[in-house]
């Protein structure tokens, strides 16, 4: 596909994810993250033929207007979609196939100095929710989803969704699901409820030596182990 087409694509794809879309003015002034794409669609040409210098500094204006910073020999696919975009970072030697879905203030960079392959590779369909932070050599499987703010160092398996600080894998196998800011569960406020029910429970087999009550605490005991080997997992 040659340059004007993929940015075309480009284009047409911002009108498919965004229903706030619906005019040409619009576009042309509430987008940078369309923009930022398309300039480096233009600036990864002149990498990859060796005009680095060239290519770095169309990208550095780009980042002044747009606030994006994309390495220009980055690698992008098609329909790459960075809502609002502003404080978006991709780090040289990023991979991001098709269809990827980016909100602001995300930042997909290395944690190494060392050359050679340093930054994330994002597979197909991903959604990366605002704020998140994913490091280093570590690949996002497809049809996966980061929560917001989320900080990943590890690999996220196809079809799952990544919360926290760092992030853990909390569903697998949803391939389908719409990904929902605001239906995403709490892990703090799920570990907090636990350990009010068993300080409860230890205080009334102390004070009533209550047998049920020890059966309680060995049931609990049991959904705390399932819940931290699925955070480790």
């Amino acid at each position: 596909m040659g340059l004007f087409s993929e940015i075309k694509e480009d284009f047409t794809n911002a009108y498919k994810n965004d229903p706030a879309l619906t005019s040409y003015i619009n576009f042309l002034f509430n987008y940078p993250g369309v923009w930022a794409i398309a300039w480096y669609r233009l600036s990864n040409r002149l990498c990859r033929k060796g005009f680095k210098k060239t290519a770095r500094m169309i990208m550095g204006l780009n980042q002044i207007v747009t606030n994006i910073d994309i390495h220009p020999c980055a690698t992008i696919g098609k329909r790459v979609f960075i809502d609002h975009g502003f404080g978006v970072v991709i780090g040289e030697t990023t991979i991001i196939e098709d269809d990827v879905l980016i909100y602001q203030g995300v930042t997909l960079g290395g944690v190494s100095l060392e050359p050679g392959k340093r930054h994330p590779t994002i597979r197909n369909n991903v959604v990366i929710g605002a704020g998140a932070k994913v490091l280093g050599n570590i690949t996002v499987g497809e049809h996966s989803k980061i929560g917001a703010n989320s900080v990943v160092v590890r690999n996220v398996p196809a079809c799952s969704t990544a919360i926290g600080i760092p992030a853990h894998t909390i569903e697998k196998g949803r391939c389908k699901d719409p990904f929902m800011h605001n239906m995403l569960p709490d892990i703090n406020k799920e570990m907090f409820e636990y350990l009010l029910k068993r300080v409860a429970i230890l205080e009334h087999i102390i004070m009533e030596d209550d047998k049920n009550l020890l059966e309680k605490d060995i049931e609990l005991e049991k959904i705390y182990e399932s819940f931290i080997k699925s955070m480790k997992n």
